[in-house]
């Protein structure tokens, strides 16, 4: 072997390693910083700390070794892609997850007080998270399904699927209508079943990592993790413009609920498409996009 391919064997064993290491290894250290933020009673501080570090990072591996070259192309909205995150998952998941559930715990006097519900708080918290994750994915999952069946619910989720690349900035990009069914839908089951607090905020910190991960546009490798994992793998089948593979995948975090009612997909002899999208024609302004689900249409 000459010298000139010895470095690039290296960089293709590093490559590789990467991809198999960057998912799983990126959550893990984001899931610690969190923990980290209770122990020092500021979880709100380590979550923003540990989300923007996740998304630094993230950028940076798009840039370097990316699933899909063209997607780093610019495609004109990126300006829509922040509005919508800052409207809907900033001032709508901050406002009704940290604020308005606590607001409504202090209200309804039983749910805030720890003998409330049959929600296990005797368990170990890692324990009564991962319950959380699962049961709360029931109604996430159905929230996002129906949101592709129901027509009315579908011109706001188009916003969404409305964009033909995937990258981390257009993680959040959903209609405040849409992020208001969700979070509800996610929410109210724990709520009623007496969960504490700290489940549900640990339940929205590793929906938002795992959703930033989900949408980034790294060359990446998941083996196994694809079956249990809501993996960016998964994902961009379910962006696709045919709706035999675009509806299917409906989980946020845990794939438990596709597997359950047959919706699970993943065609690991193809290649999930590069031309995703919709349809339909979505306005490129953010203000005209807020108003699109709420036209009439023939």
């Amino acid at each position: 072997m000459s010298d000139s391919t010895l470095p690039a064997a290296a960089s293709s064993r590093l490559r590789n390693t990467i991809s198999w290491l960057a998912w799983p290894g990126l959550l893990a250290i984001s899931i610690a910083i969190m923990a980290y933020g209770f122990t020092v009673a500021m979880p709100a501080l380590f979550f923003n700390i540990a989300y923007l570090l996740l998304a630094l990072c993230l950028y940076g591996l798009e840039q370097v070794m990316p699933h899909e070259r063209v997607w780093n192309e610019n495609d004109g909205q990126t300006f829509a892609n922040i509005a919508h995150t800052l409207t809907s998952k900033g001032v709508v998941q901050a406002a009704v997850v940290f604020s308005t559930v606590i607001g409504i715990s202090s209200y309804v006097t039983p749910a805030a007080e720890p003998g409330y519900g049959i929600w296990p708080r005797s368990w170990p918290m890692w324990s009564q998270v991962l319950l959380a994750i699962a049961v709360a994915e029931f109604g996430l999952y159905w929230g996002h399904r129906l949101a592709h069946e129901w027509p009315w619910l579908w011109r706001f989720h188009a916003v969404h699927h409305s964009v033909t690349r995937l990258w981390i900035v257009n993680t959040g990009r959903f209609h405040f209508v849409d992020s208001f069914k969700s979070i509800a839908l996610g929410m109210v089951i724990l709520l009623a079943l007496g969960a504490p607090m700290e489940v549900l905020i640990w339940l929205s910190a590793i929906t938002a990592f795992i959703g930033i991960l989900t949408h980034c546009n790294i060359d990446m490798k998941f083996g196994p993790l694809s079956w249990w994992f809501n993996t960016p793998e998964l994902h961009r089948w379910h962006h696709s413009k045919d709706l035999r593979e675009g509806n299917k995948n409906y989980s946020e975090n845990i794939m438990l609920w596709d597997h359950v009612f047959g919706t699970f997909y993943n065609a690991r002899d193809y290649r999930p498409p590069v031309d995703i999208g919709i349809q339909e024609e979505m306005p490129p302004g953010f203000l005209q996009q807020l108003a699109w689900p709420f036209r009439r249409r023939s």
